[in-house]
């Protein structure tokens, strides 16, 4: 695809806020226009005060829409045909008001109703006083926008309608255009992209009722899956037990233990001939136990029950207090997967250490040849298991990446990034 013409067919919904940059939109649904995209404007109420449905309309061509109720026209375009017909969904402007009601998922207006309903990239480009962005609720709903995988665009330093200066002016139509393309540019560099990753913990389990397993929220894979598919992937997510909901377009199969996870992974690649790259982000149990009670383990003073007495049923040992468990090791699923001959895709590992993070992560590289690993420091408080927020150093043979700690959706989208330039270079060093 001509990158120069990278916007030429693309459908665009443009909502406008009652913020006062709402006045810019003429110019921003023109811009985008001129560079080939269709352009829907969809309003709500309070924004036809700052600028006309008329002159939305007389740049867009279409009628604008703003009434999740209005059926005056035959055929017209509800919220539902709305959101599966746009490529992308950019809000500009994006006020406080609105930011706090998508986040909280309310549908009380069109404008929200397609949010809710677009299976579709969403960018907000808020606009507000500087005193209202800065304030913690308006900052929490675009953490959450964040985790979401919404795109925020802005905002910039600059003089307000207030007249004051501070953060809170709309980046400017020539800028968020740019953002468009951008988005645009991404995802079809990934589209050819099939992605493996896998996320969470497994378990294993001892008894009918308890299980081996670890910390793992399984956040961190969740948002790679997000991030990959925002920019264009296909992504198939392989998880262990989480409470997470699955990122839109991405293919999810359940796993329990970490033979079935070791099962999946090697059944996708080997049937599927266009898995490029494959992270493993799971947080795998190394070991799990020689053999599984089938009914409940008792306490029972005194009394041994070994393996050699009920070979079929467990290998515990319970005498004065003490359970022993008798272990064996799980397959170590990316280091099987590194050491494919054919079919072998792009891997990515990570490493959670709590000390010697680089020196530790190096050698897992080496060691298990690995393409890539992403090690984090789990000894910090703030990034231990189930933090929303991550910092991670990228190792590979001849370089290091550090990304601060920020949101785990921010790092996700610069790890994908790194991965697309990292595996493009590596294909045409072997070609």
């Amino acid at each position: 695809m001509d990158k120069k013409n990278i916007l030429k067919g693309k459908h665009i919904v443009l909502g406008i806020t009652a913020g006062l940059a709402a006045s810019k939109c003429p110019e921003l649904a023109r811009m985008l226009e001129a560079l080939g995209a269709e352009v829907r404007a969809v309003m709500t109420p309070n924004s036809e005060k700052l600028v006309t449905s008329g002159q939305m309309q007389a740049v867009t061509h279409f009628p604008v829409e703003d009434n999740i109720f209005d059926r005056s026209t035959p055929g017209s375009i509800g919220h539902i045909a709305l959101g599966k017909w746009a490529d992308i969904i950019l809000i500009a402007p994006a006020t406080a008001d609105f930011l706090a009601r998508l986040a909280s998922g309310m549908g009380d207006d069109l404008l929200t109703c397609v949010c809710l309903a677009t299976p579709s990239q969403i960018a907000v480009a808020p606009s507000m006083h500087f005193q209202m962005y800065g304030a913690p609720a308006t900052q929490e709903n675009l953490l959450t926008l964040k985790k979401r995988n919404i795109l925020i665009w802005g905002p910039e330093k600059g003089r307000l309608g207030s007249g004051d200066i501070g953060i809170g002016r709309m980046l400017e139509p020539g800028e968020l255009v740019k953002n468009v393309e951008n988005y645009f540019n991404s995802i079809s560099e990934l589209n050819p992209f099939h992605i493996l990753i896998t996320a969470g913990p497994t378990q294993e389990a001892i008894d009918p009722v308890r299980y081996i397993s670890n910390r793992s929220s399984g956040k961190m894979g969740f948002a790679l899956a997000a991030a990959a598919r925002s920019k264009g992937a296909k992504v198939t997510l392989i998880s262990g037990p989480v409470t997470l909901e699955t990122p839109v377009g991405v293919k999810r199969i359940d796993v329990v233990t970490a033979l079935e996870m070791h099962e999946a992974v090697h059944k996708i690649i080997e049937t599927d001939n266009d898995v490029n790259v494959f992270i493993s982000c799971a947080a795998v149990s190394d070991f799990r136990p020689e053999h599984v009670s089938t009914q409940k383990i008792k306490k029972s003073e005194g009394v041994e029950t070994s393996s050699s007495s009920v070979p079929s049923q467990t290998s515990e040992v319970i005498a004065d207090d003490i359970m022993t468990l008798r272990l064996v090791k799980n397959p170590d699923i990316v280091k099987s997967v590194a050491s494919l001959t054919t079919r072998r895709p792009f891997v990515v590992g990570f490493a959670a250490e709590t000390e010697r993070v680089e020196e530790y992560a190096r050698i897992k590289l080496e060691k298990k040849k690995l393409d890539l690993i992403c090690a984090n420091d789990v000894s910090k408080k703030e990034l231990t298991f189930g933090s929303d927020e991550n910092e991670i150093t990228m190792i590979w043979n001849d370089g290091i990446k550090k990304i601060e700690k920020c949101s785990k959706s921010e790092v996700a989208s610069q790890i994908i990034d790194h991965i697309l330039t990292f595996s493009q270079k590596t294909k045409s060093k072997e070609g």
